[in-house]
């Protein structure tokens, strides 16, 4: 990947949000982090976000809602969304609400990038 790939991380603990943005430009990708769900319609604009890491559980907010809401706005429904929680049983929820993956906390760093790069290169040649 010449070029970094823009990741947005949303989830409202924010020592998780900057551990993952310290940890995934490490591996070469460009980070924005935000605790507050309802930006990310507004970041993913602005930042040309290229995929999503979203936490099922954002402080009184449904992580599944902000996944359908991406889903179902023009501008965010082909941007790849990773959700990500330790509740049990939360991945097929996650993928019912239009995630196109899932990765249960706590992971192994190998298998997130693993799955950022896997989604990232599913989307592209979905859309080429």
């Amino acid at each position: 990947m010449s070029e970094k790939t823009k990741i947005l991380v949303v989830d409202d603990d924010s020592g998780i949000g900057e551990m993952l943005k310290t940890l995934l430009e490490f591996y070469g990708f460009e980070v924005t982090v935000t605790e507050l769900p309802d930006s990310a319609e507004s970041i993913i604009a602005e930042k040309q976000i290229e995929v999503v890491m979203l936490d099922m559980l954002i402080s009184g907010v449904n992580g599944t809602d902000v996944c359908s809401r991406l889903r179902n706005n023009k501008e965010t429904e082909n941007i790849p969304i990773l959700m990500m929680s330790a509740l049990h049983n939360a991945g097929d929820k996650c993928k019912k609400a239009g995630a196109d993956d899932f990765i249960a906390k706590p992971f192994e760093m190998d298998e997130l990038i693993s799955k950022i790069r896997e989604i990232v290169e599913k989307r592209k040649n979905s859309v080429s």
